[in-house]
């Protein structure tokens, strides 16, 4: 049975101030949203430089599309595998490794996580730095964070990509893919704040530069319970970890197999 209102509860209802919504699905409420967002950003640390970059963020329809538009995930593993061209990583992985031996030899003594599996990721992430991305970090995660579909996910990234732009980092304008991730391996920026690993020792964490963006993922896997020495094929004890990088199964066993002809 239906209740009739009281007059003075629907005079409360009108006269209240509408509340900002926590998320939406259309540009319409992005700029009230980056408002109110900027409490959120304060409140978690972010200063002057990350606030400009979340005031000045675009609505990212490339981005909002792309997050859509997601198939390769479904597809078999010997589909996936031929698609992300599995071969030519493998046959460039293999000349990579052999070309600067000592340095994937010291990601493995600091890390415990074989040249292969840190090839492999890169191969497949960026196709070794050969494509990045060319959608601006900040306004892809801002946007996605602002999206309904997977709000609670991005947001602690979005947070982490203003604060990266505080450290200097990155700035407003650099380039990643689609969905935020930056650098030679693609790291999400919460991960990215938290993993970064600086590796050439200049000073500052740079995943546009390979050494730091490697080490910074085997930082990543190993803090993610990678064990060393033990093996990372299905049924293996490393081989989990790998969904800790991408909750994909074709992803993960792309990895695995990959990275095993990578080690040779």
């Amino acid at each position: 049975m239906r209740r009739l209102l009281a007059p003075a509860l629907i005079s409360a209802l009108f006269a209240a101030p509408a509340m900002a919504a926590d998320c939406g699905n259309t540009s319409a409420g992005f700029d009230t949203w980056k408002r109110e967002f900027q409490r959120v950003a304060k409140r978690a640390g972010v200063r002057k430089n990350g606030l400009q970059a979340l005031a000045n963020a675009q609505y990212a329809r490339r981005t909002i599309s792309a997050d859509r538009n997601q198939k390769s995930f479904k597809y078999s593993l010997e589909k996936f595998m031929q698609i992300r061209g599995s071969a030519t990583i493998v046959a460039q992985g293999r000349k990579r490794k052999a070309r600067n031996p000592d340095f994937y030899a010291a990601l493995e003594r600091k890390y415990g996580v074989p040249a292969g599996i840190l090839i492999a990721i890169h191969g497949m992430e960026t196709a070794f730095g050969n494509y990045m991305g060319d959608s601006q970090v900040v306004s892809a995660i801002v946007t996605l964070t602002y999206d309904c579909r997977r709000s609670g996910f991005f947001r602690p990234h979005a947070l982490g990509a203003l604060k990266l732009v505080d450290q200097g980092a990155i700035s407003p304008a650099t380039l990643g893919a689609k969905h935020g991730e930056l650098g030679h391996t693609q790291f999400l920026p919460g991960n990215a704040l938290k993993y970064g690993v600086d590796w050439d020792g200049n000073g500052r964490v740079d995943f546009y530069n390979m050494g730091d963006a490697l080490a910074s993922t085997a930082n990543y896997l190993r803090k993610k319970g990678w064990k060393p020495g033990k093996g990372y094929q299905q049924g293996e004890p490393n081989y989990r970890v790998l969904k800790e990088w991408n909750a994909a199964t074709v992803y993960q066993q792309s990895l695995a197999i990959m990275g095993k002809q990578i080690d040779g």
